[in-house]
């Protein structure tokens, strides 16, 4: 059986996709820091990010790895936060390209995560891969992790860059405390509500970086992102909609402020700026979405 390296694997992307790769008949060996509670379908290996260690005997004879290290941004951004968003990233990209040159038969194909918000927060604009990335912390560390990649990958190793957005599912991610805000009769417009929700179901997540293994006319840079991005204000009218809540009051700027800081311990740009993106690329390549709407992706993912 074919085995594909995860590293950052125990998240809940990680978590979805290692089950994704069984179900597609690859073995998933998942390297992360902490070892997941409960039982598991895949091996695990433990590792710093920034070190040489046994993991690195995982790469030999590997098909391909995945790249999903980086500390969380959903938190508030203190200067030591900030640091080690950065720091999670391009530190362990380094380390994992060091270990590539230590292996006889490394994986061929390497697939880096980074993030959407690479382009910034250009107002009601939608970005595809050949715009221009924006400026502020988040298209900062975007472009230090895409950098580390690029100086990091072997010549002979086809490599992906996945630009991600807002990826929803069933058993983590931000979707299920969206839910609990809806259900209190809160889940109403965030400030002005114009700004870009871009996000993507994780089915068609997983399914993305299985082809990106699987094909090889996958190279370069993808926008991972569902093809109907929405504005907030809709977004946050079809949860409601979907979970038959009739009222939600709205947030505005100053209140959202106060309540992400002081309530839910993240930062409040992370809902009060966003962007729309869609990929140019991924639809050159054939791929069919199997939700391509919010709509259709919230029927599947919305326990009532």
């Amino acid at each position: 059986m074919e085995k594909v390296v995860i590293f950052g694997g125990t998240g809940f992307i990680g978590q979805s996709l290692a089950n994704h790769c069984i179900k597609k008949g690859i073995h998933p060996i998942v390297v992360a820091r902490h070892k997941p509670k409960g039982p598991i379908q895949y091996d695990f290996r433990s590792w710093d990010s920034i070190s040489i260690g046994e993991w690195v005997s995982e790469l030999s004879n590997s098909k391909a790895l995945v790249n999903l290290t980086g500390k969380t941004v959903d938190c508030i951004k203190t200067p030591d936060n900030c640091d080690l968003i950065l720091r999670s990233r391009v530190d362990s990209t380094r380390i994992i390209g060091k270990a590539l040159t230590l292996v006889d038969n490394p994986p061929k194909i390497w697939i880096q995560m980074s993030t959407a918000h690479i382009y910034g927060d250009p107002p009601e604009q939608v970005c595809t891969e050949s715009s221009s990335t924006g400026y502020g912390l988040a298209p900062f560390v975007g472009k230090a992790w895409e950098k580390a990649f690029k100086e990091s990958i072997p010549g002979d190793t086809r490599g992906v860059i996945l630009r991600t957005s807002f990826v929803i599912g069933k058993n983590g991610g931000a979707l299920a405390s969206l839910q609990k805000i809806v259900r209190l009769g809160l889940g109403g417009t965030v400030g002005h509500g114009r700004q870009g929700m871009s996000w993507i179901h994780e089915d068609d997540m997983n399914e993305i970086i299985y082809q990106a293994i699987m094909n090889e006319s996958y190279k370069g840079i993808y926008i991972s992102s569902a093809p109907s991005p929405v504005s907030n204000e809709e977004f946050m009218r079809l949860m409601r909609k979907k979970m038959h809540i009739p009222i939600g009051v709205p947030a505005p700027e100053f209140i959202t402020r106060i309540g992400a800081k002081f309530i839910f311990n993240t930062d409040p740009e992370l809902v009060l700026y966003g962007r729309y993106v869609k990929s140019e690329r991924i639809e050159q390549e054939g791929f069919k979405f199997r939700y391509p709407t919010l709509e259709q992706a919230l029927d599947d993912l919305i326990v009532r």
